[in-house]
């Protein structure tokens, strides 16, 4: 529940892989009294995993929700709907053991594999103390949604620079 102003962080639909972790150890570092979450894919968590480090040693716990499906998502899915199925280096065919990552820098895990452990998994991440990663696997063939389709159109520009 959101219930409150400024409660909820957001890239905006920019698609700024490996914006949800650090943005949410930055929610927590300025509201330590709120429960923070944060919602990623496995490829944009990734290219940030290493800030469990950060998480950890701040401690500064926070869960992330990790919506693994083995592919850069978003990409894929342009690939798909605007690019004829053409898939480019969008497979990520050795996803790493996310469970044992977190374990690595002394944060939890746990893995779900069915819709109807999601509940219990996120009661453990937010009662356990520890920054957490909740590793759900979810079909590679979902789509994300909602998604901003490309604009082949560049608005003009108000205003100008003064260099």
């Amino acid at each position: 529940d959101i219930k409150r102003p400024r409660q909820f962080l957001s890239s905006g639909s920019f698609g700024t892989m490996g914006f949800g972790l650090p943005a949410a150890i930055g929610a927590k570092a300025a509201r330590p009294d709120c429960k923070v979450a944060t919602v990623v894919g496995d490829g944009g968590l990734q290219m940030v995993i290493q800030e469990l480090a950060t998480s950890v040693a701040e401690d500064l716990p926070v869960v992330i929700v990790l919506l693994n499906n083995g592919w850069l998502g978003m990409v894929k899915q342009w690939q798909k709907l605007f690019w004829d199925k053409r898939y480019s280096e969008t497979l990520l065919e050795d996803d790493p053991d996310f469970v044992q990552i977190a374990k690595a820098y002394k944060a939890e895990g746990i893995t779900v594999e069915r819709a109807g452990e999601v509940q219990d998994a996120l009661k453990f991440a937010f009662d356990c103390g520890k920054t957490c990663i909740v590793d759900i696997h979810v079909d590679p063939e979902e789509d994300i949604l909602p998604m901003l389709p490309p604009d082949p159109s560049i608005p003009p520009i108000e205003g100008r620079c003064a260099y």
